[in-house]
């Protein structure tokens, strides 16, 4: 419960942050956020092939607004809400809340697509535990890469894959994790 209610404060911190921080007078040369939604579904390779299907909110701001030291033009801040079930005949439920820095590389641009890579961590609510897990409440770093296609009217498609991990970093003496890979297709406006 108290892993719950952290989270629950940090994430608040971290959303209400950007207005906070934006406020100086350098506020102008920020880059605009932007919002999205996407769609994630994949499996669980290790342990068991847990199939999973997500829908994600999500916002991405200038890491520059956020953190008190200067950074690339291309980093930004890649805030998420996921909600999801597993589609394993199981019909269990999860819940996250991440925070990712996201890199985009302009300079492999290839026809209109934009190569990104992402990276953070966050926690995850499951329904369900696989056998010597300890919790439900968990850790979820992950790891991804993807491709975005901005469209005309400055909103854009993105497609990506991404690694997802579980597991309660050895605060519990169970700590089984739960390692899958999703793909994931957005959209941002």
């Amino acid at each position: 419960m108290r892993v719950l209610i952290l989270a629950l404060v940090l994430s608040g911190f971290i959303c209400f942050a950007p207005s906070v921080y934006a406020q100086d007078d350098g506020a102008s040369s920020y880059v605009p956020n932007r919002y999205g939604v996407a769609l994630l579904a994949g499996k669980a390779y290790d342990p068991d092939a847990i199939g999973m299907l997500l829908l994600q909110g999500q916002v991405l701001l200038d890491y520059d607004r956020i953190f008190w030291h200067a950074a690339p033009e291309s980093l930004r801040l890649k805030l998420e809400l996921n909600g999801g079930l597993t589609t394993d005949g199981r019909l269990r439920t999860l819940l996250s809340v991440d925070m990712l820095a996201l890199n985009y590389f302009q300079q492999l641009r290839f026809a209109s697509w934009i190569p990104y890579a992402e990276a953070g961590i966050g926690l995850i609510y499951t329904d369900f535990q696989v056998e010597d897990q300890g919790s439900r409440i968990n850790f979820n770093p992950q790891l991804g890469v993807g491709l975005e296609y901005p469209l005309e009217n400055g909103h854009a498609l993105t497609l990506g894959l991404r690694l997802h991990h579980l597991s309660n970093g050895n605060l519990l003496k169970d700590n089984r994790g739960v390692n899958s890979a999703l793909l994931q297709v957005g959209y941002l406006f």
